[in-house]
């Protein structure tokens, strides 16, 4: 009698840890998962008020401190004159951050590299490029496209795009098309972030309005340069399709020492 009671008081809490686990995984489920994302346009680590300093620590600081998923960069400087020759700020800012990285080269610069990059938290399953197309004539600087894709839950890939448009409208408008064909070619989500150089309102941000949702801040709060006193909004994240993800929070980070532009951190719920 005694052995049957023990097993019925046994089979009992057997019975609620596993519905409690149940309960907890559902909840887990419900709840669904939400991806830190940064961008940062880092002025190849100088501190607009320290001409000539390079400062990766203090990037690696305001990453660090939001400790995002994913991060998209631009003006990144790779064993070049200008931040040191040994210096792959890369994949430097990768162990800093204890970061995957992706680098994709923009130009040759002072007999090294100067381009963009992505950092990722997940490890990087596939990565992409692109070279970004030029108006004829039009003396821009060349821009590519970075794309790096993970997994934030199993079997379920997500794409991260970065990218830097040139200075000149009509250069803008060709890369914008061209990204946005390429980005059409993954059939899964994905997050394209960078810096513009293009204002809301703009032919390039209504462009990409038409195909991408914008994460959004209103008013002064949205503006991501000058680093003091700022007053536009060139910074940007978006994402498609425009049901993959819910905006949980836009903030543009009051940073104005590490960089000429500050960055722009976003939370997406999956």
């Amino acid at each position: 009698m005694l052995k049957l009671k023990n097993r019925i008081i046994t089979s009992f809490f057997l019975v609620v840890f596993i519905f409690g686990l149940t309960v907890t995984v559902t909840q887990a489920k419900k709840k669904g998962l939400l991806l830190k994302i940064l961008t940062y346009n880092i002025h190849h680590a100088n501190p607009p008020s320290k001409p000539e300093f390079i400062d990766l620590k203090a990037i690696a600081k305001v990453i660090n401190e939001k400790k995002p998923d994913l991060v998209a960069l631009q003006e990144v400087d790779v064993n070049n004159r200008r931040s040191g020759s040994e210096l792959d700020q890369a994949k430097e800012l990768g162990r800093l951050t204890g970061m995957h990285h992706f680098f994709v080269k923009g130009i040759d610069y002072e007999g090294g590299a100067y381009g963009i990059a992505v950092l990722s938290k997940f490890p990087i399953l596939k990565v992409d490029s692109l070279r970004l197309p030029m108006a004829e004539g039009s003396g821009g600087e060349p821009r590519v496209l970075a794309v790096v894709t993970v997994e934030p839950e199993k079997g379920k890939p997500v794409s991260f795009a970065c990218t830097h448009l040139d200075l000149k409208e009509q250069n803008r408008i060709l890369q914008s098309a061209a990204i946005s064909d390429k980005l059409n070619q993954y059939k899964h989500p994905v997050i394209l972030c960078g810096d513009f150089n293009a204002k809301p309102g703009s032919d390039v941000i209504d462009y990409f309005d038409q195909y991408f949702s914008r994460t959004k801040v209103e008013g002064a709060a949205a503006f991501t340069i000058p680093e003091k006193n700022p007053d536009r909004e060139i910074d940007f994240v978006m994402y498609k399709p425009k049901t993959a993800f819910k905006q949980k929070k836009h903030l543009v980070i009051q940073e104005p020492y590490a960089s000429d532009h500050l960055p722009v951190y976003v939370e997406l719920a999956l």
